[in-house]
């Protein structure tokens, strides 16, 4: 499968590591990039991981076949709507997105009719880094990508976004787009404002004494904060739940160690050890 032209909106990590590994794997003949520096795009560009590039998002979607919104969370729905309505007839935009609800609810009844379809997806893969300095062709190697259809989601849509993520190398996984915002609460967002709590708390005079465990443990507290925190405001209603979770964990976590209950304490750290040997590597 090739698309003529795959446009891609947001050309940083992810963005660029999809065009890159679209070029490689020959999933699409000619990539066009859509950003607001010109300087950025210039280098991506060079980089190889787009043909072409534009700052109009109308433009740049002129002649896609498939479109891919990687802009931040709480831009995705605008830029959804703005390339729908200059895309050619039929074409399918898809994004990169970590939450869908608030996509979904931000664009119902708004689509252009006969237009585009939308298809959400999500890659479970990146980095703590950021541009498309750091975009890989073989970022999404063996990695999960989420497909998110609605019950209105057209299906041949659909089977072309997971044929372009499985081109790629992923492994598609298609869930209902609100299991995905109350999965990935708990298993991204809520592990990013852990690991950024665990960062605030340590005093800086005292990262000499820091060895694998923090560093393992914090890498992610590295991450764009304009961009998590519009992620934590998307997904708002799962993340307070996974919040009140950990929240609960860790009371009793306390408790225990107030208490002296060694057993308490080995069962609560064994639960965690559970999951996390099922894990794997």
């Amino acid at each position: 499968m090739a698309f003529e032209t795959l446009t891609i909106v947001g050309v940083g990590l992810i963005g660029g590591s999809i065009g890159l590994a679209a070029k490689q794997t020959g999933a699409a003949r000619r990539v066009v990039g859509v950003g607001r520096d010109e300087r950025t795009l210039a280098r991506a560009v060079a980089s190889g991981a787009i043909d072409s590039a534009t700052t109009d998002v109308r433009t740049g979607v002129a002649q896609a076949d498939l479109v891919i919104i990687c802009t931040p969370v709480d831009r995705i729905a605008a830029d959804v709507l703005m390339a729908a309505s200059a895309v050619p007839p039929k074409a399918v935009i898809t994004d990169a997105g970590s939450t869908k609800g608030n996509i979904l609810r931000a664009l119902h009844g708004k689509m252009p009719p006969g237009r585009a379809h939308f298809v959400g997806s999500h890659p479970l893969a990146g980095s703590e880094k950021k541009g498309a300095a750091n975009a890989r062709a073989d970022l999404f190697g063996d990695r999960v990508v989420v497909v998110t259809p609605s019950d209105d989601t057209d299906a041949e849509a659909t089977a072309f976004v997971e044929l372009f993520w499985r081109t790629l190398g992923a492994r598609v996984l298609r869930m209902d787009p609100f299991e995905h915002d109350r999965a990935l609460a708990i298993t991204s967002h809520l592990p990013h404002a852990a690991a950024s709590a665990l960062a605030a708390v340590t005093p800086l005079e005292w990262l000499a004494l820091t060895a694998g465990g923090f560093r393992d443990s914090t890498r992610i507290a590295a991450g764009d904060p304009e961009l998590w925190a519009a992620i934590f405001e998307a997904n708002r209603e799962a993340v307070l739940a996974a919040t009140d979770q950990f929240i609960e964990r860790m009371t009793a976590f306390r408790a225990a160690v107030a208490a002296g209950d060694h057993a308490a304490l080995v069962h609560g750290l064994a639960e965690g050890k559970k999951v996390r040997d099922a894990l794997g590597s």
